[in-house]
């Protein structure tokens, strides 16, 4: 156990994480070179593209008679569900800025999630050789933040990197555990196998597991028996047991990802008592939109393809919904935008499906006059009639140059955001506090703010709470009647001219029908915007040559009243577009 150190590495995302982890796992000759591929730890080609890690991949490596343990993080805010994971099973953490960017936001959030957890953090500066390196500035910022004097890297050339790993070995503390206790192992993440089942992935705390063992999962007091444990090299490589201070997976035939919960503890089923260690919060999803297939047909294999990503990922959500303008498809909760994204993509790639993703919303709550609270996932569900409705909250910070603040804040201050915090990190670089609606920071905040601050500025955030705010359903209105799929949840300020650019978006899809017809958008009863669709006009005169003006007349009558006629008894016909301009984001 002295020889064993845990540690992880966080970074604000593109920071040089999962390059510095291939420089270590070169230099310790875990990966023989010719297996040498960059981002080793990233096996998702979606991780490769995008150069991010969605998906934590844990690597034991040898150094000088010593096993370091790396459990690698994401870096995007959306993951950082993941990052407090790895953290738990972690003694250290390599704190890594870049050279060019300096301290970010959100590498502030991951820091201040490894100081809470009691970490040892070592920082690092990464990318020194680059010809724009301010190494000066950012050790100054580094200093100013935790006090100490950086090592410096980089992690595309291998400098430095021996030396942090000689660093690590020094500075992280050995775990602590006693390997006479009985068992108590943290699941940190686990995987799905086609084949055998759940597999966590496990940090041992106390005793050790081993095959032939019998364990129960804490949370569901399911009793399993071990068939085999062992450890990664980044592949997994079976071992005869794991000890107290080990990282490793354990496969026991579990049969749902459900069953292996993030954040339980396996213990010793002969030892029922035994204390579970303190678990961390489940994942919360924040951001909803709905899935349909681009062929109504594809919905048994869209429910397939779900399902499959659910094993490999507990924080998606779904279930099934009707939509009358698409059809059948699933209402699903994400943790952002970018997990979306990546749940899309992975849709498209990996099961061949073309689906309509529709604009995302944040979840609401109401109170109704009977004292019931009630969660809100889908305008059309959100109530008439209500004592008072609450949105979610966030806590965001912004880092930018100090020649952009003027901008940043208008954008926050147009978002409904209220400054809290403000503070030079040096002469050059600004951190900005506000609290924001969520729903107003989902859609096209993040390209806004880059746009605002020529691409410098970075954001963090984290959920606060719910907070009442007077929140209003927008219905949309076709000829009289509303339609249930168009609807959308907003704040009363807001709604006129959100109304307003829906009323003139329909008018200019909807197709020119015999009669008027009118667009309205609408609070309760009271309209607040409107636009008319004029009717095709047909020349009923047209085959009267001449004659008695009467004769023309008459005709002109005969059409007033059938467009009167059709104007009582006719629906509209809505074309999938109108729906699909308003409601798809792809």
């Amino acid at each position: 156990m002295r020889n064993i150190r845990n540690f992880s590495i966080i970074a604000h995302i593109d920071h040089g994480k999962s390059t510095l982890a291939d420089r270590m796992l070169e230099i310790t000759h875990t990966v023989r070179l010719e297996r040498m591929v960059e981002q080793v730890l990233d096996s998702m080609d979606l991780e490769r593209e995008r150069g991010i890690t969605i998906k934590m991949h844990p690597v034991r490596m040898e150094w000088k008679g010593h096993i370091l343990n790396l459990i690698d993080t994401p870096g995007h805010v959306d993951f950082s569900y993941e990052v407090s994971r790895s953290l738990a099973a972690c003694e250290g953490a390599v704190l890594l800025v870049d050279a060019t960017q300096g301290v970010e936001a959100q590498t502030l959030a991951n820091l201040y999630l490894a100081i809470d957890q009691g970490l040892e953090i070592i920082p690092v500066i990464n990318k020194i050789d680059l010809p724009n390196a301010e190494v000066d500035r950012v050790r100054e910022q580094i200093i100013d933040l935790i006090g100490e004097e950086p090592l410096l890297v980089s992690a595309k050339l291998g400098w430095g990197v021996e030396e942090l790993l000689d660093e690590i070995i020094r500075r992280v503390p050995p775990p602590k555990g006693e390997p006479d206790k009985p068992l108590k192992a943290l699941i940190f993440d686990a995987k799905f196998d086609e084949y055998r089942g759940a597999i966590p992935y496990v940090r041992v705390f106390d005793g050790e597991i081993k095959p032939g063992m019998r364990i129960q999962l804490k949370s569901t007091e399911k009793v399993y028996e071990v068939i085999e444990v062992g450890y990664f090299r980044p592949e997994m490589v079976r071992a005869e047991k794991l000890s107290t201070g080990e990282v490793g997976y354990v496969v026991a035939g579990i049969k749902t990802i459900q069953d292996a919960r993030v954040g339980d503890t396996i213990i010793d089923a002969s030892r029922p008592d035994t204390k579970p260690l303190p678990g961390y919060r489940e994942p919360r999803p924040m951001v909803y939109a709905g899935i349909y297939p681009m062929q109504p047909s594809d919905f048994p294999l869209l429910e397939k393809a779900l399902s499959k990503l659910k094993l490999n990922d507990s924080s998606l959500l779904y279930i099934g919904e009707h939509s009358p303008a698409l059809g059948m498809g699933f209402r699903c909760g994400f943790l952002g935008l970018l997990h979306m994204e990546i749940v899309k993509e992975r849709i498209r790639r990996e099961h061949g499906l073309e689906i309509i993703v529709t604009t995302p919303n944040v979840s609401y709550r109401a109170k109704l006059h009977n004292g019931e609270i009630i969660e809100i996932h889908s305008p059309k569900d959100f109530p008439d009639d209500f004592v008072y409705a609450e949105e979610p909250f966030v806590r965001a910070e912004i880092i930018t140059p100090s020649d952009y603040i003027g901008p940043v804040m208008e954008l926050c201050q147009a978002r409904r955001g209220v400054q809290k915090n403000f503070q030079y990190m040096d002469p050059k670089t600004v951190i900005l506090e506000y609290e924001l609606p969520l729903a107003e920071i989902i859609f096209d905040f993040f390209d806004k703010l880059k746009s605002v601050s020529r691409g410098y500025a970075s954001f963090d955030y984290e959920f606060l709470e719910y907070r009442q705010s007077d929140l209003v359903r927008l219905d949309i209105l076709v000829a009289g009647e509303r339609i249930d799929a168009l609807s959308h949840v907003v704040h009363r300020d807001k709604a006129y001219y959100i109304g307003r650019a829906l009323v003139d978006k329909l008018r200019s899809i909807i197709p020119r029908q015999l009669f008027e017809v009118t667009i309205q958008a609408a609070i309760g009863k009271r309209v607040i915007a409107k636009q008319r669709i004029p009717p095709i006009r047909k020349d009923v005169t047209a085959k009267c040559y001449g004659g008695d003006i009467t004769r023309k007349r008459k005709l002109l009558e005969k059409q007033k009243e059938g467009k009167k006629r059709l104007k009582r008894i006719g629906k509209v016909e809505l074309p999938q577009e109108a729906f699909l301009s308003v409601l798809k984001i792809d």
